[in-house]
């Protein structure tokens, strides 16, 4: 039996679809809905009896809000949205799914006790080989993704959100979630309170390894400084690296001598782009690509990150955070607010 929670095409809050041989049931709040079980066929024409598995993919994430349905390596791509409403494709890469999860918006195909995280759009593996479930989805003792790693206090410092360590990048993205890096892993903020978990960067941007210096979002794309490199990603589904990227930053910004910064952010709705190295503002227009204006000075000597957002401009500086209303602001300070913790104000420690 496949279950679906809550079934594409008969979205609930609280639905839920099952398909079993050739019918398809939904329920809505724990109770049959009226005129189901119907088969398959009539439901999404030209989809098979007898699925392996079934996952939906929301907009953003599939490029329109669609179900995957698997079977042997084939899959049958149905989007209510598109004409026409079914595509067929062999995922031969990804091999059999007897069943397929999306959780945190990634998506996993399970065969046995083994998965693997995959693209819902292309098919692509993305995971480096086949995990066993028993190390990350079910707590078994003496298992789990990080029980070899246990005795090794760096690691794990790295990974508890709560340690205190300094972050070396925080930004928020054109959906409002909130990203923060260490030591080339990243945890993810939302008000649904389930990014707590720390992910290896790899793990949503494909090839991007290492610690990050700093990240920024402008028109749906997020960008990552590294060293003396930027490298960017389209964030209008999954996370897409972009052709020709990674780029030394004196050339993507038409900035002669600069090869590394503390921080970088942008405020919403607008192109300008603050780079802060050392004591240091440097605006950049990112349409013109170009320096605006002089470099200005600020009262902070050091600060790790920086993020702005609808509440205002936070600098990060080890385990503490200046709040400041806007830039404007930043620039006008004689001396710093009051500060505040991180791991209380941002990570709910």
């Amino acid at each position: 039996m496949v279950v679906l929670p809550p079934c594409m095409g008969l979205i609930h809050k609280s639905g839920l679809c099952m398909f079993q041989g050739a019918q398809v049931w939904s329920y809505f709040e724990g109770h049959l809905v009226t005129g189901y079980p119907r088969l398959i066929s009539q439901e999404f024409p030209g989809v098979p009896d007898h699925l392996d598995a079934a996952v939906e993919c929301h907009q953003g994430e599939c490029r329109t809000d669609s179900i995957i349905f698997f079977k042997g390596d084939t899959v049958y791509i149905y989007s209510a949205q598109e004409d026409p409403p079914l595509k067929q494709r062999r995922w031969t890469a990804l091999g059999n799914c007897t069943a397929a999860v999306r959780w945190l918006e990634r998506y996993y195909c399970f065969n046995g006790v083994s998965f693997n995280r995959f693209d819902p759009v292309t098919g692509q593996l993305l995971s480096p080989r086949p995990l066993d479930t028993r190390d990350y989805f079910v707590r078994c003792p003496g298992r789990g993704h990080a029980h070899a790693a246990r005795q090794n206090a760096t690691l794990m410092s790295i990974k508890d959100r709560c340690s205190n360590r300094s972050f070396e990048a925080f930004s928020s993205d054109d959906k409002s979630r909130t990203y923060a890096f260490r030591g080339g892993w990243y945890f993810r903020l939302d008000s649904s309170k389930d990014g707590w978990h720390a992910w290896p960067v790899t793990h949503s941007w494909r090839n991007l390894q290492g610690v990050v210096d700093a990240a920024f979002s402008f028109e749906n794309r997020m960008y990552f400084i590294q060293g003396s490199q930027v490298s960017v990603y389209s964030a209008y589904q999954i996370y897409i690296p972009i052709a020709g990227y990674p780029k030394p930053i004196k050339e993507e910004w038409e900035l002669p001598g600069v090869t590394g910064v503390d921080a970088a952010f942008t405020c919403p709705s607008s192109s300008d782009l603050y780079i802060i190295t050392g004591n240091k503002l440097t605006l950049v227009d990112l349409i013109t690509r170009k320096r605006s204006g002089q470099v200005k000075t600020i009262i902070h000597a050091e600060v790790d990150s920086a993020m702005c957002g609808p509440h205002g401009l936070y600098l990060f500086h080890g385990p503490s955070f200046y709040h400041y209303k806007n830039v404007q602001e930043l620039l006008s300070s004689a001396e710093a607010p009051a500060p505040g913790n991180i791991a209380s104000s941002f990570l709910d420690c």
